[in-house]
């Protein structure tokens, strides 16, 4: 048995147990969906290729359960929109393009479905998609919701710690519009415009007239992001078995396949109420033991909320707000930590103990983190 046929039959028996109800060829056309037209160019991938399509396969699994494959093509649509709007840098970039440009009335939404639009009619990787689910099934609903999260799963996807989606405004912008003075109305200012923008508040400025820096992405990039990624899952699941509960880690691993709380107390013979006291133990762990304590930089990396390369996450006018509301030893910490310095060392130049340090950084962090969620709110 090849490793495709493997594969097929695995998710065969995956959908009969998770889809019923849905018909057999639904679930054929949702394998050969999954899994690609060119089964052969499943044997030639190595190990870890291996391992990062079967991530990709669950994450794409993932968002066709949860938006699109059971809603009404008007729903899933609707859903496809507010997810994609709620990444937070692509919403900011479309309000501050808007708020600059003459029609001050358009929505994020408004321009967004304009992007993705574009994105259908020209990119090659999506229009390769459409063929493929083309061939893959012939039912219009279904072609739909599969078509609409591989959307989703393609504009989300991380290139130099944007959302690809964010690349693809950029390059919206740069056909809409043209640099120079031409045609300039009467009786208004002349406002400048930088032939080039900045993907991000730290982030080297990208060339409006360079196509090829904002069509194109490295897939190394893609590739390294899956293995952080995966390795994040596999060290907390770990942290989880060790220190915590087997079953935590269990439902950790249940959940990021995206089964339902109802599912996983299936699955682990449980009552729902247990399942939920689990998430909120893994949860506790995640945010203040295991990014804090035990593997910072991963977490800070995968997140990227990295100190020193994201700014904890945080923008410009979020950090200034943040920097303002910090008192002095909370200001020298932070910077002792951006120069590299140990906890131990900053412990000894404070006159403080170890705990009482890892104690401050947590509460820095935690606050960090509520300024974000605030703003993404």
């Amino acid at each position: 048995m090849t490793l495709a046929q493997a594969l097929a039959q695995e998710w065969k028996i995956r959908l009969q147990e998770d889809y019923p109800n849905h018909s057999s060829d639904v679930h054929n056309s949702i394998i050969c969906w999954l899994l690609g037209n060119n089964s052969s160019k499943l044997e030639s991938l190595t190990p870890v290729q291996k391992e990062i399509a079967s991530k990709a396969r669950e994450f794409l699994y993932r968002i066709l359960r949860q938006r699109y494959l059971d809603a009404s093509p008007e729903q899933a649509y609707q859903n496809l929109m507010q997810r994609l709007s709620g990444l937070v840098m692509l919403r900011q970039k479309i309000r501050a393009w808007v708020s600059t440009s003459r029609d001050r009335q358009r929505s994020v939404i408004d321009v967004l479905q304009e992007v993705v639009q574009e994105m259908l009619n020209s990119d090659r990787y999506l229009q390769q998609q459409m063929a493929n689910i083309a061939e893959c099934t012939k039912k219009s609903h279904l072609r739909n919701s599969l078509l609409l999260a591989s959307v989703e799963e393609y504009c989300v996807r991380p290139i130099r710690n944007q959302p690809l989606l964010v690349y693809r405004f950029v390059n919206y912008l740069r056909r809409t519009q043209k640099g120079g003075l031409t045609q300039v109305p009467p009786k208004e200012w002349i406002k400048f415009i930088s032939e080039d923008i900045s993907p991000g508040d730290m982030e080297e400025r990208v060339s409006l007239l360079d196509a090829v820096v904002i069509s194109e992405y490295k897939d190394a990039e893609v590739i390294e992001q899956y293995q952080l990624r995966s390795k994040v899952q596999e060290e907390f699941e770990k942290y989880l078995a060790e220190k915590v509960d087997q079953k935590a880690a269990e439902w950790l691993k249940l959940y990021v396949r995206g089964n339902t709380q109802d599912e996983i107390a299936k699955a682990l013979n449980i009552s729902v109420r247990q399942t939920y006291r689990l998430r909120e133990k893994v949860s506790y762990h995640a945010i203040r033991v295991f990014a804090l304590k035990q593997q910072p930089e991963l977490i800070a990396s995968w997140l990227d909320i990295s100190l020193n390369e994201n700014g904890l996450g945080l923008t410009s006018s979020q950090w200034q707000e943040y920097w303002q509301n910090l008192n002095s030893q909370q200001r020298h910490l932070i910077q002792a930590l951006k120069l590299g310095t140990t906890v131990e060392e900053i412990a000894k130049k404070l006159n403080l103990k170890t705990h009482q340090v890892i104690s401050e950084w947590t509460q820095l962090y935690l606050a960090a983190q509520s300024l974000r969620n605030s703003s993404n709110s």
